[in-house]
């Protein structure tokens, strides 16, 4: 969204022109903090309410399959959104690129992982937590880092995989697990990680973390969904996501 378009939407607000709506939104859990001040900054510069699911990409994928009632869908890769514009369950070509993630190994404990990420290669701890790889496109990434690193043999017995990126990162900030691969966002806030300590995983270990809005059939017509996709790409949203670590 140029300048311009987003000054006169809120132009617009101010003159009343504007019906205030409520678009119901699923989100990738990764996204899931962001998009809860996303939402609220949105509601406050177009009177529009951004009602948020989160879960893994693959589950949501499912329950939109089976007529889950959402009209926004910001999944944790590029391929999903594509595949429901296939489908005929979202507006053709309305997918983009809203964030790039990245994926962190970190633990509730200050200097137990250290920046080259050596603490994997000696392998001396119990438990290593990750997404679900079949559903979560962040623990897909993960396994596809322990591979790069010839590692996955030797770590996978100490797995402890959660249903998505939200409940992998509490089994390691209550120390279930002593460390775990995460989402940079989860643990990150204004240039720094915020507690414990961490490996920034280098993004040539996996492939990119694309990932994708697009506006589902059941959307089309509500003015709020519309309104959301476009306020993604302004300077308000971009500076909140950029303060939690994502690239735009």
């Amino acid at each position: 969204m140029t300048c311009l378009t987003y000054c006169l939407l809120i132009a617009l607000l101010v003159t009343g022109t504007v019906q205030a709506d409520t678009v119901q939104v699923a989100v990738a859990s990764n996204f899931a903090g962001t998009m809860e001040q996303i939402a609220a900054s949105f509601a406050k510069d177009t009177g529009h309410k951004a009602e948020i699911a989160s879960g893994a990409t693959g589950k949501i994928y499912a329950q939109i399959k089976n007529g889950a009632p959402f009209e926004v869908f910001l999944a944790a890769d590029e391929v999903t959104p594509v595949k429901l514009e296939e489908e005929g369950l979202a507006a053709r070509g309305s997918h983009f690129t809203y964030a790039i993630g990245r994926l962190v190994l970190w633990s509730s404990r200050p200097g137990y992982v250290d920046g080259d990420g050596n603490v994997l290669r000696k392998g001396d701890f119990a438990h290593l937590a990750l997404a679900n790889p079949k559903t979560a496109p962040y623990g897909a990434a993960a396994v596809e880092v322990m591979k790069n690193m010839n590692l996955l043999g030797k770590l996978e017995p100490k797995f402890v995989q959660g249903e998505n990126i939200a409940q992998t990162h509490q089994f390691v900030a209550t120390g279930n697990a002593e460390l775990g691969f995460v989402a940079l966002s989860q643990v990150f806030k204004d240039g720094k990680v915020t507690g414990g300590s961490a490996w920034m995983i280098p993004e040539k270990l996996h492939q990119p973390l694309r990932q994708d809005a697009v506006l589902l059939k059941t959307g089309a017509h509500n003015p709020a969904a519309k309104a959301l996709l476009s306020y993604l790409k302004s300077p308000a949203a971009i500076a909140i996501m950029r303060s939690l670590g994502y690239g735009v």
